[in-house]
């Protein structure tokens, strides 16, 4: 059979679609576009249907987004072809040219061919087929056979079965995206808070048989029609969102990628401003519709769920205010939140209370989003109303609960107006991969589960410290504020510490607690910077850091606060060697203010440790000497009793030996490997070993190197594969020993190293290169710290600039922030002395940066 000329209908619909996009594009009306596209779309399917002759007893349904008649101009075209039988070989034959036709004539089909019999089987074993079915309309054909699919589909259709079955589904696609709205690249339609969630209320609406959009969930009383207006208007603005990306995309693209973010913003008529780029402009937009869409969702299933299955038991009482129905929690009285406003804060006590609770009951949800009005600045100034935050902060359990459930439906960001305005915030800086909002809540949340004795085993220091901490609650505070102020410009440390002092004054802190919540928050980067970027072995590091904290319990208080911190920009940012880094900070700042640093630092007392040490192995204390007599004091200093009595037992009778050694272990700070490498000295050791682990696609967190006296570098390395490859450490340790041997051996030229490309993010949000030199303030050398976005190879790179200036170094640490690292290097050399010889050196450093 040959198939009819179809370039007319190819080009009437590529032609249309342009006409659409245009229009669109000059005028965004989202309802208007979907409806046309889909109208358009029936036209060129009816014709093609005539035009081909498929079977009159045949029926052709539109089904999922294009059978409720939106049809987004990347979406697949989903339909139907009903049957009353199966088909016979000549209808087959015509069903397979039809399908041809379709793609010939541009159009992207997701097709099936059924009778009634098989849709409705197929729809009790699928969900999801079940869906497309519920939202199917007819287009062509046999409209009886269309009618009596539609009448048996009905009468078979469980709106108790298909409620679980979209909760669970909704549940599991939540999963995929990590429960989290706020990704750098959100997906429009299926991460929660995107379109997806509001398809599901209208299909659980179905199920219970409202009809009419959100203008029926209103009539339904589940809904205001100011409420109504407001989500259709969210729904609207997503729908045009998704609209743009696709056009602008060519193709279907429901990710909104750095790639698109800055034109889309363009599109949207968003310009850059003093301290937001357009992209985060439109970005945070986003993030605020899509919290918006996830209240909705959570407040009418909810409410859906009790249409469908009515609550017999008779309530709980809880007190005279709030009771339990359902295990939810149930203001007793309807208009509990009009008469009584404190009754805003006191759910929530309540709610953090009885941990048990699975939420709150619907209606009280409607009452708690509607009542969030009440809070302004009177209230904010009521004493009780006060006392009642401070009273939810200390509770023993519940406390993240209850503030993430006023951070989801409004009132949080209403009781702390500065908190309001970072909602939806995104940080670009290459780490944080959550809002500002999201990650004050995740730091707060890492902090509370530092108090579950349960949990005590992931940070043993850090639950310790808290189970004994004097008021916990002005931590909570701290974790509030900490980045409260970010996206304001100028130093948000400092700005946020003078919300948080006029914050603790207002609600009945004495001077000393808000001085110590205001100094955390000023002070808040300052214990990860000095742990990560400096030479925490050096003693007057040590010294002028102690200095600073000035007392043991604003230690404790900010070792807490920087541990939960850290863990709370990326799931990739915290490891074991950063946690041991602030442990060992934490451990000799708090010797330093008890006057105890001499014990610390006493080099005698490390070497007798090592000497017993080394006793465990069955080696003589006098083995060590071997080594040592070749160190000097600074060697002592830097390494502890465990590294020295390794390194001692590695070397016994090697260290005159003319080659290199090198020997691994897994690392004592429990993730990676520790390197050790002593080999006759000379000006290219830090680029081969920089080399070496780019190339595995290893890095480097830190590199101490050390010249001994009879002309040897003894260097010690602490390297992770951050990509978690699963590699076998047992076989690796033998691969790294030998291979970097291998790659030491001074005939051998120094190996390439392939340079690394720069992410989509990295890109699109360039993060601002810095290069400073400034003396070390030891004395011994100077300190070159970069901060720059990362990339494979980047420090070899470097390396090789330091090796071709002449140029060694003594000390490293290498800290990777996500994207972004942020290389401190302690390094000595004769061109460091003058201007002449430094201008060439940054300048080239630079230029490998680019």
């Amino acid at each position: 059979m040959r198939t009819p000329p179809l370039a007319d209908l190819r080009e009437r619909l590529k032609s249309e679609r342009a006409a659409l996009a245009a229009a669109f594009i000059e005028r965004p009306a989202a309802s208007s576009y979907l409806g046309r596209h889909a109208a358009l779309v029936d036209g060129v399917l009816f014709e093609l249907s005539t035009r081909l002759e498929l079977p009159h007893d045949f029926c052709l349904a539109a089904v999922g987004g294009y059978g409720r008649g939106e049809l987004f101009p990347g979406s697949d075209v989903d339909v139907l072809l009903l049957m009353p039988s199966e088909p016979t070989a000549g209808q087959q034959a015509k069903l397979e040219n039809w399908v041809q036709a379709c793609w010939d004539a541009g159009l992207e089909i997701g097709h099936s061919v059924r009778t009634i019999e098989a849709c409705l089987s197929e729809a009790d074993a699928d969900i999801t087929v079940e869906t497309n079915l519920l939202e199917a309309r007819f287009v062509w054909g046999a409209s009886g056979l269309y009618h009596d699919f539609e009448r048996r589909f009905l009468a078979r259709f469980d709106a108790q079965h298909f409620f679980d079955g979209k909760l669970a589904e909704q549940k599991a696609r939540h999963a995929r995206f990590d429960d989290s709205a706020y990704k750098l690249e959100p997906n429009l339609k299926d991460s929660p808070g995107g379109l997806r969630d509001l398809h599901t209320i209208h299909w659980i609406a179905r199920a219970c048989g409202i009809t009419g959009g959100w203008n029926g969930l209103a009539r339904a009383g589940l809904l205001t029609q100011n409420e109504a207006r407001r989500i259709a208007r969210e729904e609207r603005a997503l729908s045009a969102l998704r609209i743009h990306l696709h056009v602008l995309a060519g193709r279907r693209e429901d990710r909104l990628a750095f790639d698109y973010q800055t034109e889309l913003a363009a599109r949207l008529g968003l310009a850059p401003t003093a301290h937001k780029r357009a992209g985060e402009r439109l970005m945070q937009g986003y993030y605020r519709a899509a919290k918006l869409v996830q209240r909705a969702n959570g407040i009418l299933v909810q409410s859906l769920r009790v249409l469908l299955f009515p609550v017999t038991a008779p309530p709980q009482p809880i007190d005279t205010d709030f009771q339990v129905r359902a295990n939810l929690l149930d203001a007793r009285d309807p208009g509990l939140f009009e008469h009584r406003p404190d009754a805003l804060l006191r759910a929530f006590i309540v709610y953090a209370q009885h941990p048990s609770l699975a939420g709150f009951e619907p209606v009280t949800l409607r009452a708690l989003w509607r009542g969030r009005t009440r809070i302004d600045a009177a209230f904010r100034a009521n004493p009780a109303h006060r006392a009642l935050f401070m009273d939810l902060l200390r509770q023993p359990v519940g406390v993240t609960r209850a503030l993430r459930e006023m951070h989801r439906y409004g009132l949080l960001g209403r009781y702390i107006p500065a908190f309001g305005r970072i909602v939806g915030q995104m940080q670009h800086d290459l780490f944080h991969v959550y809002t500002v909002d999201e990650h004050i809540l995740t730091v707060l949340r890492n902090l509370r589960r530092l108090t579950v004795p349960a949990l005590a085993h992931e940070l043993p220091l850090a639950s310790r410290l808290i189970a004994s901490f004097d008021r916990p609650e002005l931590l909570y505070l701290a974790a509030l504020f900490h980045d409260i102020a970010k996206g304001r410009g100028g130093d948000h440390s400092e700005l946020g510490a003078v919300d948080a002092k006029r914050f603790c004054r207002q609600h009945g802190l004495d001077e000393t607690e808000s001085e110590l919540v205001a100094w955390l928050v000023s002070m808040h980067l300052v214990m990860s910077r000095t742990s990560q970027k400096e030479d925490i072995s050096d003693p007057e590091v040590i010294t002028a850091f102690a200095a600073r904290i000035g007392s043991t319990r604003r230690l404790t208080a900010l070792y807490l606060l920087t541990v939960a911190d850290i863990r709370g920009t990326s799931p990739s940012v915290w490891n074991a060697w950063k946690g041991k880094l602030l442990e060992d900070l934490y451990h000799a700042a708090r010797a330093q203010l008890l006057g105890d640093d001499e014990a610390v630092a006493n080099i005698a007392t490390k070497q007798s440790e090592a000497r017993i040490n080394l006793a465990l192995y069955g080696l003589p204390g006098s083995a060590a000497d071997a080594l040592w007599q070749h160190l000097d004091e600074r060697y002592f200093i830097r390494f502890d009793a465990r590294d020295m009595a390794w390194q001692a037992r590695m070397l016994w009778r090697h260290t005159e030996s003319p080659g290199a050694i090198v020997r691994a272990r897994l690392s004592p700070a429990g993730e990676g490997i520790q390197v050790l490498v002593y080999t006759p000295d000379r000006p290219d050791l830090f680029a081969r070993i920089c080399g070496f682990f780019a190339r595995i696609q290893y890095t480097i967190l830190e590199a101490k190197t050390h010249s001994t006296r009879h002309g040897y570098a003894l260097d010690s390395f602490q390297v992770m594969d951050l990509a978690n490859r699963g590699i076998h450490y047992r076989d690796f340790l033998s691969f790294v020993e030998h291979e970097l041997a291998r790659d030491l051996d001074p005939s051998r030229p120094l190996q390439p190293t392939p340079r690394g490309r720069l992410s989509r993010h990295q890109r699109h949000h360039p993060y601002p290169t810095t290069v400073r030199l400034q003396a070390d303030a030891p004395g011994y050398g100077h300190m070159l710290s970069i901060t720059c976005p990362d990339r494979g190879g980047l420090l070899f790179d470097i390396a090789k600039v330091l090796m071709r200036h002449n140029v060694s170094v003594y000390a490293a640490k290498i800290d990777t922030l996500g994207e972004r690292v942020e290389d401190t290097f302690l390094i000595r050399g004769a061109s460091l002395q003058t201007p002449a010889g430094v201008e060439p050196l940054i300048a080239d450093v630079r230029a490998v940066l680019q």
